[in-house]
């Protein structure tokens, strides 16, 4: 059984539904907030972005956030396989009993074995927004930084599973294309990717999810990574494309403070850092009619991912990185939920 499976059986809390907005350090318990069994999980699993950020080594940030998340919680994550839960099956004498399931013996007076889906060979591709709004940022570090540690920190994660991980960087065109491998010294290539400086100047979100349809025959797993501060106009068709081939998609959406909240105290000449166009802001007159909007086309970007059966989720740039990755882990719990649900009705329907 692997470890998303087991915690989908677990009590670690995951949020409701396909989406959630995180705006800063949640007081809310979480996967990377609770205390490890040897009382040395809190401290390493609530570590401040702004220390890690001063940490200038990629893969050393990924690899303190992964272990911080590792230690949160109750049960080690490192035993076995990475498989996933398929189906029910009635048990047949010669069936190995661990496999049997006890809990729908209890409710059907059936025996039933657990069947899994061996998913070493999962292909996982992140997209990673490096556009010139990414590089915005009010606090010591931009949304850029953050959102390539957390790239990083992912395809850290998903090699300790032994999934095949690629990457794609875009702006307003495809930039480095890293293939999904799972081969030694691969993972040193995703960083070397995700360090280099960029020169693009707007967003085209488009672009990257047709050509990940294009290239990816096996289903599998699709992350975008961005501000999405771009048009939505064909965003639904192009997630559609992907969810149409069978894909999971995750949209990890990253903001920075101020872009929420508009936290300016006085009037001031503001730049937009992709067309260069100067706005003259007076926050006491626009605070009221910023903040409508941005919340008009943030609920777009979740209607559309809603609709189309995409994950989303939203981290402000003050948000602890194990958090994060706690929403990517969410994802997984609740699609090896769907599967073991959907395997148990099926079973339940043909065995009379």
């Amino acid at each position: 059984m692997s470890w998303f499976q087991r915690q989908s059986r677990s009590s670690v809390k995951a949020t409701n539904g396909s989406t959630g907005t995180f705006q800063g350090n949640s007081s809310k318990s979480s996967p990377a907030a609770a205390s490890s069994p040897g009382g040395n999980g809190e401290t390493a699993a609530s570590m401040d972005p702004h220390a890690l950020m001063r940490i200038k080594n990629l893969q050393l940030r990924s690899k303190l956030v992964v272990e911080g998340f590792f230690g949160g919680l109750h049960r080690s994550p490192l035993h076995g396989a990475s498989v996933e839960f398929s189906e029910y099956r009635a048990y047949s004498p010669g069936d190995d009993p661990r496999g049997l399931d006890w809990k729908l013996f209890a409710r059907t007076d059936r025996y039933y074995i657990k069947k899994f889906e061996d998913e070493t060979n999962r292909r996982c591709y992140l997209l990673v927004d490096q556009s010139q709004s990414m590089g915005y940022g009010s606090l010591e570090y931009t949304k850029m930084e953050y959102a390539r540690t957390l790239a990083a920190t992912l395809a850290y994660f998903l090699t300790l599973q032994r999934d095949h991980v690629g990457l794609m960087t875009f702006d307003d065109a495809i930039a480095d294309v890293v293939p999904a491998r799972s081969r030694v010294g691969h993972l040193r290539q995703i960083l070397a990717c995700l360090a280099r400086p960029t020169s693009g100047s707007g967003t085209d979100v488009n672009g990257p999810i047709s050509q990940i349809a294009a290239i990816t025959r096996r289903r599998g797993l699709v992350v975008l990574i961005s501000d999405m501060l771009s048009p939505t106009e064909d965003l639904q068709r192009s997630l559609a494309l992907l969810r149409s081939r069978q894909h999971e998609v995750i949209v990890l959406r990253i903001l920075d403070p101020n872009e929420v909240n508009l936290s300016v105290d006085e009037s001031k000449v503001l730049v937009d850092m992709e067309t260069g166009r100067k706005i003259q802001v007076d926050p006491d007159a626009t605070r009221k009619a910023y903040q409508a909007a941005f919340q008009e086309h943030a609920e777009t970007i979740e209607s559309i991912c809603n609709a189309v059966g995409a994950a989303i989720y939203t981290s402000t740039t003050d948000r602890p990185l194990q958090e994060a990755l706690s929403d990517f882990v969410s994802a997984h719990q609740r699609r090896a939920v769907g599967a073991s649900r959907s395997g148990m009705l099926s079973s339940g329907g043909t065995s009379g």
